[in-house]
């Protein structure tokens, strides 16, 4: 074996078990791996038997020099190995119960290291999801450096690690239900510096809780808590983007690095040989881009509410029929899961009115369908993920955040950025059918593609080689991940 095989870094990367999380991650391997890095990618074993089941038997077999492995979650086996996991209980469980097995792996990784006349290189480094703070106490024990990679946006970050002062300032927990709909929600955050014009409702919501010991905003505590002041952290975000914030962040963390957005700094490198690579966790449905062919250039709407939305049979109702009102043709992405409670039913009436101008299917390469000349805009629940597959596409959003960071991103999307109109969370067919109609012809749905097409424009300039973000993931493999 070459010297050099032998001195290859090896890095481990874990991220949080929702597809959300997974997906940028595994891109973030790809990138470390196209610069001469050892992948070992940590799934749990539900995703991996998912990952199994939507990509076939052979999904997992990865590259000689990039692995998958799998550790236990300690939850419950579920009875439908199709669907996302209860998220404050998967929350509950990595507080619990991720620790040992996750230092065990790394442990057995660099036995089988000296074990097998080195084919594994030893492990030099861990980079860890933001949202898995167990890492940052197994890199203690195990004496590796460990990288932070935040997969939603820098903003999220920040209004995260101001959670501790949020119970402080006694503005969560609410006092009582009715602060979630009495205007309390309204009510102005000015002192985080970097975030303007905020309100408590565009905070991420696990704020709006009564009680202090609710799974979730104990959670986000500890992840604030635990993140040290010399951490590096990595965002995929750019600088254009969220610039206030970077700079805010950069007070508090000296190491910060902007490296997004990964799909196109991705692009900037030949990649056919990871193409096999994948991590969708739902089986894609082919038919979607061949649809898409059939349809003319900008004519498309694109609906896909992501991985963990769900919405009540009414609200599925609503913007069946203000889709159809619309007249427009569209590409709607309807997961087995995304209705509560029940499984999705759409009348025949629907069905009928629709059934030239639209397809339904179960999950799709989104990357792929964004950027099909056909799409002219994109009706999202503003997950970080496809905020910025959606700047990189340059098409605009219809925006309808569910939970968790996508109020955030929703009042960058339709606030700051002015690229997208958000819908109200009591969703009316009249208000889907308006919008619609707006996005794809109206005056207003011109300027915000105008203003999306620039976005896309500075993100090319920062993932190019000269590029800001380009020359942040250099900067952090040679001083971090290398040192």
């Amino acid at each position: 074996m070459s010297y050099n095989e032998e001195r290859k870094p090896h890095a481990v990367l874990t991220p949080y078990p929702v597809q959300g999380h997974v997906n940028p991650l595994l891109k973030l391997a790809k990138l470390l791996h196209l610069r001469g890095f050892y992948i070992t990618f940590v799934h749990t074993e539900y995703n991996y038997k998912r990952l199994l089941k939507s990509r076939g038997p052979n999904a997992l077999d990865g590259l000689p020099d990039f692995r998958f492995v799998s550790i236990p979650d300690g939850l419950p086996p579920l009875d439908d190995a199709n669907v996302t996991q209860h998220v404050p209980s998967l929350c509950d469980s990595i507080r619990k119960n991720f620790l040992k097995p996750y230092c065990n792996l790394v442990r057995s990784l660099n036995h089988s290291a000296t074990e097998h006349g080195g084919t594994i290189p030893p492990v030099t480094c861990l980079v860890s999801d933001g949202c898995m703070p167990f890492t940052i106490q197994a890199a203690q024990q195990l004496g590796l450096p460990n990288l932070i990679f935040w997969p939603a946006s820098a903003c999220s970050f920040l209004s995260i690690i101001n959670f501790p002062t949020l119970v402080e300032k006694g503005l969560t927990p609410l006092k009582d239900e009715s602060y979630m709909r009495n205007g309390y929600l309204n009510s102005k955050v000015d002192w985080i510096p970097g975030m303007k014009n905020f309100r408590l409702k565009d905070i991420p919501d696990f704020i709006r809780t009564t009680d202090l010991n609710d799974v979730m905003l104990q959670f986000f505590i500890e992840v604030a808590n635990k993140v040290q002041r010399n951490s590096t952290i990595l965002f995929n975000t750019f600088d254009e983007l969220e610039g206030d914030v970077m700079n805010a962040l950069s007070s508090m963390f000296p190491s910060l690095y902007p490296i997004g957005p990964f799909p196109l700094l991705l692009n900037q490198s030949p990649q056919s040989h990871l193409a096999s690579l994948g991590s969708n966790l739902w089986k894609e449905d082919p038919e979607c881009l061949e649809w898409l062919e059939s349809k003319e250039s900008g004519s498309v709407v694109y609906v896909n509410f992501g991985s963990i939305t769900v919405m009540s049979a009414e609200q599925l109702l609503e913007f069946a029929w203000g889709l159809a009102n619309s007249k427009k043709p569209f590409l709607w992405i309807i997961r087995p899961d995304l209705v509560i409670g029940g499984s999705v039913i759409l009348s025949s009436e629907f069905v009928n009115e629709t059934r030239d101008r639209s397809l339904i299917a179960s999950w799709c390469p989104q990357e792929q369908v964004l950027n099909h000349p056909s799409i002219c805009g994109f009706l999202t629940h503003c997950g970080w993920n496809s905020t910025t597959e959606s700047v990189c596409a340059g098409v605009p959003m219809l925006c309808w955040p569910f939970f968790a960071d996508q109020p955030t991103n929703c009042r960058y999307i339709c606030n700051e950025w002015e690229i997208g109109i958000q819908i109200d969370t009591n969703v009316k067919r009249e208000e889907v059918e308006k919008l619609v109609s707006e996005l794809m012809v109206g005056e207003k749905g011109k300027k915000m593609r105008e203003k999306t097409m620039g976005l896309k424009k500075k993100a090319e300039e920062a993932t190019r080689p000269s590029g800001c973000s380009y020359m942040n993931l250099d900067k952090v493999i040679k001083k971090v991940l290398l040192h």
